[in-house]
């Protein structure tokens, strides 16, 4: 950890911009305007009137100038690069995360910004598009829902969790891959149509006994359930393990939630679960290092904006 420490890419901007280029622009430079990735019809702007990091687009019907943070979250920020790559490489390598708090002390800028700069990151780690589903030749998939938080005006009830956060993760055995859904409630019409669309129906759905699951785990080649309320939690079907204790074990997340962040609004808690899926699958169990990890983030930064509106502009 120390010998990162000391990289350049921390110091020295013109490093941080080429640390970034050689994860975005792996297979070459690709203009963020047109997408034109001909590296004979791209050139390098240089000398005092330009900035460095400045390229040229020379298709007749773009001739845009860009640079490696155009059309990523790092567009358009006052912030050195390499502040963000520092953020950049201790959110990934910080287990239950780091408070926006500690980062704005150690990297020395605002606690606002800070704040901004963490969400843009989260918004790096979710994953778009359609993804595999899991399960697939019949794996083992666990599912189950947990609560967090509060729900916004709904008050505190003494028992139960009607005024919590709904989260519903799924996590394939074979790949040690999870999938988190801030939901509405725990019920099947909001449960159903995340399974269906993230689980193969050759797989094996493992869940607790909650009657949600009844009639939709019917949908797969097999479902096993465990019951919790007479201390069940794993049993044996021949060489086939049933349990849910894999997906429970996930606790990271509420650790990391109550103890490192302690709070989350509501609205932004799709990206706090980004965040630690994220960490979660890329982790040393599946071969993934710090620096692994943050070579990942760093691909994920491209296509994504996140902006906020000004509390005194209602013009954004």
């Amino acid at each position: 950890m120390t010998d990162l420490l000391k990289n350049p890419i921390f110091q020295d901007e013109t490093a941080a911009r080429e640390w970034l280029e050689a994860r975005v622009w792996a297979n070459g430079r690709v203009c963020p305007h047109c997408g034109n990735a001909d590296q004979e019809k791209i050139t390098k702007l240089e000398g005092k009137a330009h900035r460095p990091g400045v390229y040229q687009c020379n298709e007749p019907d773009c001739r845009q100038q860009f640079t490696v943070t155009v059309n990523t979250v790092f567009e358009r920020s006052k912030i050195p690069l390499t502040k963000w790559l520092a953020a950049l490489f201790l959110m990934t390598a910080s287990k239950k995360g780091i408070s926006a708090h500690q980062v704005h002390r150690m990297l020395g800028i605002s606690y606002k910004s800070t704040w901004f700069m963490m969400h843009r990151l989260r918004e790096a780690m979710r994953v778009g598009g359609l993804m595999p589903p899991m399960g697939e030749e019949g794996g083992a998939v666990e599912v189950d829902e947990t609560y967090i938080g509060r729900l916004q005006g709904v008050k505190k009830k003494r028992a139960g969790a009607a005024h919590k956060n709904t989260v519903l993760s799924l996590l394939d055995r074979k790949t040690g891959k999870v999938r988190s859904f801030h939901v509405a409630n725990a019920t099947v019409n909001e449960v159903a149509p995340i399974v269906r669309a993230n689980i193969s129906k050759e797989a094996h759905l493992m869940t607790d006994q909650a009657k949600i699951y009844l009639r939709l785990g019917a949908e797969f080649s097999r479902h096993d359930s465990v019951n919790h309320q007479e201390d069940e939690y794993v049993r044996r079907d021949g060489d086939t393990v049933i349990t849910t204790n894999t997906i429970e074990s996930y606790s990271v997340f509420k650790r990391g939630m109550l103890g490192t962040y302690q709070h989350c609004a509501e609205k932004h808690l799709h990206r706090y679960l980004a965040e630690f899926d994220f960490r979660h699958n890329n982790r040393i169990a599946l071969g993934v290092d710090d620096t692994d990890r943050a070579n990942e983030l760093a691909k994920g930064i491209v296509g994504k904006r996140l902006t906020y509106r000004r509390p005194n502009r209602s013009d954004i």
